[in-house]
């Protein structure tokens, strides 16, 4: 595991594609539980470990994971997250093959997810359905390359799949999701959807906190990891 941030109250580590962040019926073993360990064998603890998870992101998808190491910060967390607009910033990049319909622009969506596919949908609003969620971002292209474009996206709303729904609805599947219209899969099962980076007030301390996650390995991300950092010298 590739640790970005520990403090007392919190740890944040790089997630890998195909890692869960929480145990789910496939009984992989989770994030969770590979920070239990961890923490145990680092601080010689005794008896059991308490980690708690305020947000996830999906399994296909790579970036910054925050864990919090006690109850009371996991609900201090999972209020920040309740309150993104105001008390959190959470970026993401994505790679999608065909550009969007301007540079920059907010999408809103209603969105409806469907239990049986673990898939959501874009849907019409519908105020007498509590399954119908609205979904709003921000996205701007970054980066291109001969093939792709990269889309950095700011999240207002945590919705399931929101990113990969609502750009696939505005015709740009991310690179390797065939579960939202991409035509191919990426050869290690990723998506190219990369938690890029959380920015809050830190509850306990009150300083700002920035962790950004390096990105994966290989040669597209690291090309566009690249162009951008040529454009912001």
């Amino acid at each position: 595991m590739e640790i970005l941030y520990e403090d007392n109250h919190l740890i944040a580590v790089n997630k890998n594609c195909n890692e869960l962040v929480q145990g789910d019926k496939s009984g992989d073993v989770s994030l969770i539980e590979m920070l239990k360990d961890y923490l145990k064998t680092k601080y010689n603890k005794p008896g059991n470990v308490f980690l708690g998870s305020p947000h996830r992101i999906d399994r296909p998808a790579t970036g910054v994971v925050l864990f919090a190491k006690t109850s009371k910060m996991l609900t201090r967390m999972c209020d920040l997250f309740q309150h993104k607009d105001e008390q959190i910033d959470k970026i993401y990049w994505a790679i999608v093959k065909n550009r969007p319909p301007q540079n920059q622009g907010r999408l809103e969506h209603f969105l409806k997810k469907n239990e049986q596919q673990n898939k959501s949908y874009v849907v019409a609003a519908n105020e007498a359905d509590k399954y119908i969620k609205k979904a709003i971002l921000e996205y701007q292209v970054i980066a291109q390359s001969d093939n792709y474009y990269l889309l950095q996206i700011k999240l207002h709303t945590g919705r399931h799949h929101q990113i990969r729904c609502q750009l696939a609805h505005i015709g740009c599947p991310i690179k390797g999701d065939l579960k939202y219209g991409f035509a191919r899969s990426n050869a290690d099962g990723s998506i190219c959807l990369h938690a890029r980076q959380i920015s809050f007030i830190h509850p306990v301390s009150k300083q700002p906190i920035c962790i950004v996650a390096p990105t994966p390995q290989d040669n597209l991300w690291q090309a566009f990891t690249e162009k951008v950092a040529s454009t912001t010298q």
